[in-house]
């Protein structure tokens, strides 16, 4: 098995690869903007049974996560399309690597946006976008600086604050034995640095840019992009669990700068920003695995009313 195969396997933003339940078959299409590569800037479509749609929602997957892989996780793409939302899984240019937030990432979203806009007519349409993990880190970023601001936003545990998670990962490194050090954490630090060209204490703006949220930038830059904005994140901070299984602490979770975000929307005027926290739901499939970092911490339809009621 092969190094990039264990870092994946190893990071803990990776959903398992599993055999979930499908609420039905609906009318799925995988569309590539290269015939060349199947590997990369492509997406998977669900139509709704019938017309006219309702509007049109982008589901960003975790880091590591094929649309196929999301499907097995999780029924919301396909009870979205029963609702009548045109649903879009995207794959960015770094194939399952993309790191979302980033540059490259953002400017393939905006090729696959138009894409998928300019086949089916997607005017005047509402316009949904959402993801889990860093894939909801993708969809804040990519709402904070389109021209056209989505109608809604939803993010399922993202990392925000890529200052905390770059601290936090060296943190753990240090912590643990040479040999035991989480591969996903290497990983990670090495990633960050290449995509912002070092540390937060010598390239901190480099971060600020990055990051969806920073605790630190006390000029609210990025958030004050969004507050007109309806916006969810959803989080389970089960720190029992993190500290027994993962040996982290809550320096180490989403959750705090996911909470921390949300305060800073709603003391800027954002009363339609949430915070939506949940307890025993996190299960990944097909074993239905405890892990609170998972899609399954969404209630599906309670999110799909909450989409249709927003204007």
């Amino acid at each position: 098995m092969n190094r990039l195969v264990l870092i994946i396997l190893a990071f803990s933003l990776f959903a398992i690869n599993c055999n979930g339940q499908k609420v039905s078959n609906p009318k799925i299409e995988k569309v590539f903007l290269d015939e060349t590569d199947k590997t990369k800037n492509c997406y998977t479509i669900i139509y709704p049974p019938k017309l006219p749609w309702k509007g049109y929602v982008f589901i960003i997957p975790g880091f590591g996560e094929t649309a196929e892989n999301v499907l097995q996780q999780t029924d919301l793409p396909y009870k979205l399309a029963l609702n009548g939302v045109l649903t879009i899984i995207p794959t960015f240019q770094d194939g399952v690597l993309s790191f979302g937030v980033d540059s490259l990432s953002q400017l393939t979203f905006d090729r696959i946006l138009m894409d998928v806009t300019s086949k089916h007519k997607l005017i005047n349409q509402k316009f949904y976008v959402g993801g889990f993990s860093i894939g909801g880190s993708c969809a804040i970023k990519y709402a904070e600086n389109a021209v056209i601001k989505p109608t809604a936003v939803f993010a399922i545990d993202p990392p925000l604050d890529f200052t905390r998670f770059y601290n936090s990962a060296k943190r753990d490194v240090r912590l643990s034995k040479d040999s035991e050090a989480d591969q996903g954490n290497i990983y990670m630090i090495d990633r960050l640095e290449k995509e912002t060209g070092g540390s937060p204490s010598t390239h901190l703006a480099d971060y600020y840019k990055i990051s969806p949220y920073s605790f630190s930038d006390t000029t609210q830059t990025a958030i004050k992009k969004l507050s007109n904005i309806s916006f969810r994140i959803y989080t389970e901070p089960d720190i029992n669990w993190w500290l027994k299984e993962r040996g982290a602490d809550f320096t180490n979770m989403n959750a705090t700068e996911c909470s921390a975000m949300i305060n800073e929307l709603n003391r800027l005027g954002n009363q339609n920003a949430e915070l939506i926290t949940t307890q025993n739901k996190g299960y990944r499939k097909p074993n239905n695995k405890r892990h609170p970092h998972s899609w399954s911490i969404v209630d599906n339809e309670e999110l799909i009313k909450w989409l249709l009621r927003q204007k």
